[in-house]
């Protein structure tokens, strides 16, 4: 492909401005050959929605629409060219006109009225604080947008109403980075005049449609008016061989095309570069192409005329008789999403909490409250019989989210009964014990000299090359951790933490080479036989070709297999031998890894026995649950890590919708998922209701093949219709939230969850994710029975989830509740009653203070002084209108054990917000207080008037004066002592 479209480009100068193209791989690869031939190319995105679909699903694909016919426009270059998938040029697009962009200059005026609307007719959409393009706030004298077409979002600042700055900031943290002169803002699928933009918005609301909200993000492309075909408006050309057969759209107008002929000069190189080939083509013209000079210098080629270098990230291999083009690149691995670090919604009205002294309370709200005379804003919570604890916001350290094993059921506790104090003191004295084994198994092993594993690397690397990808940069880190571990004589105890399909097999499978290689058996435990079934596949595949004996063990293997492999076992023979519980029955003569995957998924009779094999072998554990940092932190001197956190590079996003309850929606998305021969996994929650569902879909569709799994059929027969499903036997699972990580069926691709409402925003988030996980578009339906039953701010969370596959809080509550799991698998489910008592956060803290204390590490003191301060001192409402944010930053600034992070934090605020107004300068006076009493081992503050009174922990009291009893001059005399006092 690439060979006919250089080939072509290189004598078609600039005619035809439009390529059209299969889909995003082959567009990807025009884009070089395109590029590298001359020509400025403008990529379009596979967009695949058919006429009247609701758009939010496909978000990502209008806002690439958006920002290529943009740019394209605006270039003035003779040789420009769109690349386009056949699909999504099929379309009616913007015109010119419609997408013509609005420039922002430092110095204009803006009368914000006109500029709000302005910017609700070009599509952007109006939020609390601004993460992904199309977006925008307007608060105060302060606008940040995030252009379609950049990069980065811009900050405005305003004097009045004349732009006094243009800041670029990080979406991740909010903080500015740099300074601009200008900003061009290009509209969201189209400019529209405010007539236009109420003409578009009527027409979107009379769609029939089971969207839960008709509004310009849903139906705007479908129903603006103006939209031209760019067919006819343009020369194009087709590739060959476009699969126009898979197309559910009018194809006849790509007939009449032109198609690109096949290469006569070019042809693709497939080959490694090295000076003996750089040798053998000398008399060719030889251009070398890499983004970084240090790559093309690491050949140490010889340099002759024929021979160059191109500063270049194109990936282009080609070779014709007078000429060969190499490139040094390669596929980059997908963007990693990067984890924003203010966290949104963490906190609820609503929510339950665990205070650390107080116990389990339900979340309240904010509340600004007048104090002897002086304002400040608390955290209010409410316990048994209604009573409520005011907290100090400055003190909202001492609350965390309550969160507890699935179907926990939680009371709340009362003010003022001990019973909080005797049930924390009980579970330390539980975890104490539970650190103590942790620590003794971890010093035990140290003192065990290991198998010593190491291999010929030019064998290794062949094995590697073989994958068939590129690993990530995580997974070299992690393949290079374990290989330091096998051969440095020491037992090595690893846990390896990614989600499924990241890669921790092929890491396993690096460890496995390793082993065997070196004349060593490895074990491969897995929890059920479908996991073993699937990972006996994956490592007789990899490993086979490499003469490694692959064997597996569990129920089906039949006898003479089972009397053959315990033999070879007893000889001491190196293989690998994936297997259930059913391993743990046999004895090895010459164990060098044992890899468990799922650990938490073993009984507690299974790990007792595995710590006896294990004694002198590595061990490898894997998981897909993550493990909390902190708690990370505190055994990473007894335990070694390593997670995957990059996705593979072919890994999609999962298209996602909400939509109502619909038989005719039923039915388009099963029989899609079962035309291309894959599977559907279907949700409901209610074990009762669940006939009437498999009745229904039957009706549905006659001919549909269901199995239905709940947690009242036995794991047995579960385990058996499991398998059969991976296998195919079924086209449905109908089930409850049972799908748990772990499980990888890489053929279902759709998930159907009924009455979506009921569900947590990271329940829905993690479900998600059960989808997806191959090369193929996944697709997740979240349904909801009726939409006039649902409240506004359930409609906002569903709709905020269809339009951002990632969404940032939703992203992060299913991170925090993994790690919370990942916490738990370390420390075993028989603490589960304790767990659920506390809550997962309080306890997981305390069993690190228990653990750094037997390792005579130093915990964090908790800096709990009490404040009582006669002054003003709150974030002002009037600068952070949104009380989530503003609690955000409490949490925050309360977490803060250092003065200079209060004063970044400060920075930050009014970098987002504007300028700091005293009640909030004399908050983070406060929170200044707070940090250095605490430093200086003060207890109590308080004042009245001009006195100032400081009491420290062993009774010493210090008394102050101000100068007046105005509230800074109080706060400046408190400061001052302290500074002077470090």
């Amino acid at each position: 492909m690439q060979a006919r479209i250089y080939e072509f480009f290189k004598t078609h100068k600039n005619k035809f401005q439009i390529l059209i193209v299969n889909d995003d791989k082959d567009a990807f690869k025009a884009h070089a050959a395109a590029t590298y031939a001359g020509r400025e190319c403008f990529v379009l995105p596979d967009f695949r929605a058919k006429n009247g679909d609701d758009l939010r699903a496909f978000n990502s694909e209008l806002l690439d629409i958006s920002k290529a016919l943009s740019n394209f426009h605006l270039s003035t270059n003779p040789n420009k060219l769109i690349i386009s998938p056949f699909r999504t040029i099929l379309n009616k697009l913007p015109s010119a006109n419609q997408l013509s962009v609005k420039t922002i200059n430092f110095a204009d005026t803006i009368d914000l009225k006109s500029f709000k609307d302005k910017m609700l007719a070009y599509g952007y959409t109006f939020v609390d604080i601004v993460e992904s393009r199309g977006e925008i706030r307007i608060s105060g004298d302060i606008i940040d947008i995030y252009s379609v077409a950049d990069e980065w979002p811009c900050r405005i600042l305003l004097d009045i109403d004349v732009v006094e700055s243009i800041r670029r900031f990080d979406p991740a943290t909010q903080k500015s980075i740099s300074q601009e002169q200008s900003l061009v803002i290009t509209p969201y699928v189209a400019a529209l005049s405010s007539d236009e933009f109420e003409t578009a918005l009527e027409n979107a609301q009379h769609i029939k449609s089971n969207a839960l909200v008709n509004d310009l993000n849903s139906f705007g492309f479908w129903v603006i008016d103006g939209f031209v075909d760019y067919l006819e408006q343009f020369e194009a050309v087709k590739d060959i061989y476009l699969e126009l057969d898979e197309c559910d759209m009018d194809t006849s107008k790509l007939d009449k095309l032109l198609t690109l002929p096949e290469a006569k000069i070019y042809r693709v190189f497939e080959g490694s570069i090295n000076s003996e080939l750089i040798g053998f083509h000398s008399d060719k013209k030889i251009e070398i192409l890499s983004s970084n000079e240090s790559a093309f210098r690491a050949l140490g080629l010889e340099l002759n005329p024929n021979l160059s270098f191109v500063s270049s990230e194109l990936i282009l291999n080609l070779i014709s008789k007078d000429e060969l083009i190499i490139s040094l690149n390669q596929l980059g691995s997908r963007q990693k999403r990067r984890k924003a670090s203010i966290v949104l919604d963490e906190l609820k009205v609503g929510d339950f909490v665990v205070h650390s002294e107080y116990g389990i309370g339900k979340f309240a709200g904010l509340e600004l409250i007048c104090v002897l005379g002086n304002n400040k804003e608390f955290v209010v919570l409410t316990y048994q019989n209604d009573d409520r604890l005011l907290l100090p916001t400055e003190h909202l350290d001492m609350i965390d989210r309550y969160i507890a094993g699935s179907g926990a059921v939680v009371n709340l506790d009362k003010l003022g009964k001990a019973s909080f104090a005797k049930l924390k003191q009980k579970v330390k004295e539980k975890l104490f014990i539970i650190a103590s084994k942790i620590i003794a198994l971890a010093a035990k092993r140290e003192l065990i000299e290991g198998v010593k594993i190491d291999l010929n690397s030019a064998e290794f690397a062949n094995f590697q090359m073989q994958a068939g990808f590129n690993y990530t940069s995580d997974q070299d880190r992690a393949v290079a951790a374990i290989l330091e571990h096998l051969k440095s004589g020491k037992v090595m105890d690893m846990l390896l933490s990614g989600d499924v399909g990241f890669g921790k097999t092929e890491v396993a499978m690096n460890a496995i080479f390793a082993c065997v290689k070196s004349g060593f058996q490895a074990l491969f435990f897995v929890p059920t036989t479908l996991l073993c079934a699937q990972h006996y596949k994956s490592l007789y595949e990899r490993l086979s070709r490499f003469d490694i004996d692959v064997r597996r063990l569990d129920r089906f293997s039949s006898t003479k297999d089972k009397a053959r492999l315990l033999a070879d076992l007893k000889d001491g023979k190196p293989l690998v031998v994936i297997g259930t519980h059913a391993l743990l029955s046999v004895e090895s003569a010459n164990l060098g890894l044992i890899i468990i995957d799922e650990e938490h998924k073993f009984g507690v009779k299974q790990k007792e026995k595995l710590k006896e094999f294990s004694e002198h072998s590595h061990i490898l554990s894997m998981s897909a649950t993550p493990i909390p940092r902190s708690l990370n932190m505190a055994l990473s001197s007894i335990k070694s890590y390593a997670t995957l956190t990059t996705p593979p590079l072919d890994r999609l996003d999962v298209r996602t919708f909400v939509k109502e309850w619909d038989r005719g929606l039923i039915k388009e998305a099963i029989m899609r998922e079962i035309r291309r021969a894959g599977q559907i996994f279907y949700l409901h929650n209610k074990i009762a209701d669940m006939p009437s569902i498999e009745r229904e879909l039957k009706d549905i569709l006659p001919t549909l093949k269901i199995l239905t799994l709940h947690s009242k059929i036995d794991a047995k027969t579960s385990e058996e219709e499991m398998i059969k499903f991976a296998n195919g036997n079924y086209d449905v699972l109908l089930c409850t939230s049972i799908v748990e990580s772990g499980i990888h069926i890489p053929n279902a691709n759709t998930i159907i969850i009924d009455e979506a409402n009921k569900f947590g925003i990271a329940d829905l988030h993690q479900l998600r994710g059960r989808v997806g996980r191959g090369s193929r578009q996944g697709f997740c339906y979240f349904l909801v029975e009726d939409r006039q039953s649902l409240s506004d701010e359930a409609i906002k969370r569903l709709v905020a989830l269809e339009s951002n596959s990632f969404l940032g809080s939703g992203a992060l509550l299913a991170y925090h509740d993994l790690e919370i799991r990942g916490g738990g698998n370390l420390v075993g489910e028989a603490q589960s009653g304790h767990i659920e008592a506390i809550g997962y956060s309080l306890y997981l803290k305390m069993l690190e203070d228990e653990i750094n204390a037997l390792l005579n590490k130093e915990n964090k003191k908790d800096s709990q002084v009490d404040i009582k301060l006669s002054v003003n001192a709150f974030l002002n409402s009037e600068l952070i209108s949104e009380d989530r944010l503003r609690l955000e930053l409490y949490r925050r600034l309360s977490k803060c054990i250092d003065v200079s992070e209060v004063y970044e934090i400060g920075a930050e605020i009014e970098d987002r917000f504007g300028k700091l107004d005293i009640y909030t300068k004399q908050f983070l006076d406060i929170i200044v207080i707070k940090i250095m009493a605490a430093q200086q081992e003060f207890k109590h503050i308080s004042s009245y008037e001009q006195n100032i009174s400081l009491t420290k922990i062993d009774g010493t009291k210090v008394a102050l004066k101000s100068s007046s009893k105005d509230d800074d001059d109080v706060l400046a005399e408190i400061l001052t002592y302290l500074r002077k006092n470090r």
